[in-house]
């Protein structure tokens, strides 16, 4: 028994392990989250490829997303009258973020009779990655070439096509 008590009395003077005092991180970790508004996109013009006259030859139209002169050529013509128009876009978003544009391409247009005209290619004016200014806006346009068969029945040839933005 005076062990024992002897071994108590002596375990009390034995100071306790310290326990080790919590270290920060340097610099300290930051929570953030970066609110973006809400991306719209309009349509303020369709893409319109103009009248075009066929023959035996085959041809293209183009109309370039930059704003150039359109051209044609092979066997078709296009009249002065009825000129294409690039399709127009505006989006708005929150100030200075950029925005990924893509377009798919239908493929065809088509008159609803089982004709069809091949969409060649859609193309974005300048790059597919826009930024929007101060006014918390941004704007572009989409041209396109199409390829007009020999002999091509006439009619109105038309197909809807995607244009979406999304935040980069």
């Amino acid at each position: 028994m005076k062990k024992l008590i002897a071994f108590a009395a002596a375990s009390l003077l034995v100071p306790a392990a310290a326990a080790a005092a919590p270290v920060a991180a340097n610099p300290p970790a930051k929570g953030k989250v970066l609110l973006l508004t809400p991306l719209t996109l309009t349509k303020l013009s369709d893409l319109h490829f103009g009248t075009i006259i066929t023959s035996p030859t085959a041809g293209t139209v183009t109309v370039p997303a930059d704003g150039s002169a359109p051209s044609a050529s092979g066997g078709v013509t296009m009249v002065a009258s009825d000129p294409p128009v690039l399709a127009y876009f505006a989006g708005a978003g929150s100030v200075g973020q950029d925005v990924i544009i893509a377009v798919t391409n239908p493929g065809t247009l088509s008159d609803g009779l089982g004709n069809t005209v091949t969409v060649v290619s859609l193309d974005i004016e300048g790059s597919t990655t826009k930024t929007i200014d101060a006014s918390h806006a941004f704007f572009f346009h989409v041209g396109g070439t199409i390829q007009v068969g020999a002999d091509q029945a006439d009619g109105l040839y038309q197909s809807n096509f995607d244009v979406t933005a999304d935040y980069q």
